[in-house]
């Protein structure tokens, strides 16, 4: 593991200078779930969800999200998004909603903080949006499945289920 680079050499919290870096083309994938009440399931995706469309309001708040993520994470730079996009899967047998948020820019630094930032806002709002019918439901498995892009290249999670 290299050295935590948010910490100067007195161990001070420090926003990282990519200022030197060149600005290459950055992508990253990001993947998390809620599961819930099977009976949860069904009103949203069949849009009867007293709140209204669970679905519709938690894309746009993910991507929301992603374009806001250095006013929430203290040391993140500001970017210039070029693309953020947050879809779901619906997985039945697993009493579960699936969500992916996508997120590029051509910068100086990657754009994995703004894809988790979204799935993580995403997944809040359908949270949100459905406790009232549902207290059980259960926010799980946020994390990274690739990178694109930058100094250290290419990443893909080797199981990204």
């Amino acid at each position: 593991m290299s050295e935590l680079n948010h910490l100067d050499a007195d161990g001070r919290a420090r926003m990282v200078d990519v200022g030197d870096k060149a600005v290459t083309q950055r992508e990253a994938i990001a993947r998390g779930r809620v599961i819930m009440q099977a009976k949860t399931l069904e009103l949203i995706l069949s849009g009867g969800m007293p709140k209204g469309d669970v679905l519709a309001v938690a894309r746009v708040a993910g991507i929301m999200a992603a374009k806001r993520t250095a006013e929430l994470i203290p040391l993140c730079h500001l970017l210039n998004l070029s693309h953020a996009s947050v879809n779901f899967s619906p997985d039945p047998a697993g009493n579960a909603l699936e969500i992916e948020a996508t997120v590029r820019c051509a910068g100086q630094t990657g754009v994995e903080m703004e894809a988790l930032t979204a799935v993580s806002i995403a997944a809040l709002t359908i949270y949100d949006m459905c406790k009232a019918v549902d207290k059980t439901m259960q926010i799980d498995a946020i994390r990274l499945i690739a990178k694109r892009g930058g100094r250290s290249g290419d990443w893909q999670r080797e199981d990204p289920a």
